[in-house]
Parts: structure tokens; C-alpha cells; sequence
């Protein structure tokens, strides 16, 4: 007999503590989440990182640039500007000065 047909207590017992996940209603959800203080602050928290993220991304398109050239123009490499534009952080104020000097054609 193969392992595979045969159903151990073991086996049979986990099978019965394993529950349905819990469903939530989309209607009606949002305006009852939103009455949360911790939940909405815990929401809105990274939209100010996502904004910068967003900024750095369209500045870097407005400049013709690939990641490449804007992190040799920083002296960094290209995963760092990669990081810089995925809004996982806040980027320091020399680092958000050192992209716009990379990104900034330079007058002549």
C-alpha cells in the first residue's frame, strides 16, 4: 500500500484542525475599518514614501535616465536607486539631493 493513499490519525486529525479562512464582506467593510484610528494611520503611513518614490521615478523619466546612469551620476549603484525608487523608505535629504543633482542637466 502507497504511502500516499493511506491516512494516518495524524494526518486525519490536522486535516480537521485546519478552518476555513474567514471571508469579509467587501460592502460595508471600508466605512466600519475606517472607524479605526490605528488602521487608518497604519493605511496612510507610507503614502508620503510612495509620493517621493513616485516623484524620483517621474524626475528620472523627465531626465531621460535609466537607473544605471542616474546611480553612476550619485556614485551608488543602480540597486540603491532601484531601492530609492521603490517607497519601502524615506530617503535622507543628501541622498534626495544627490538624485537631483544626478537627474538635473547641468547648465552651460
Amino acid at each position: 500500500m502507497s504511502i500516499f493513499l493511506t491516512k494516518s490519525p495524524t494526518a486525519l486529525r490536522r486535516a480537521k484542525d485546519v478552518r476555513e479562512p474567514e471571508i469579509y464582506p467587501p460592502q460595508g467593510s471600508l466605512p466600519e475599518w475606517r472607524k479605526d484610528r490605528e488602521h487608518v494611520a497604519a493605511y496612510d503611513a507610507p503614502e508620503d514614501e510612495f509620493a517621493v518614490a513616485s516623484a524620483l521615478i517621474k524626475t528620472r523619466g523627465d531626465a531621460d535616465m535609466k537607473q544605471a546612469g542616474v546611480a553612476e551620476a550619485m556614485g551608488t549603484t543602480q540597486a540603491a536607486v532601484a531601492r530609492l525608487e521603490s517607497g519601502k523608505t524615506m530617503p535622507s535629504t543628501r541622498t534626495l539631493e544627490r538624485f537631483a543633482k544626478a537627474t538635473t542637466p547641468a547648465c552651460g
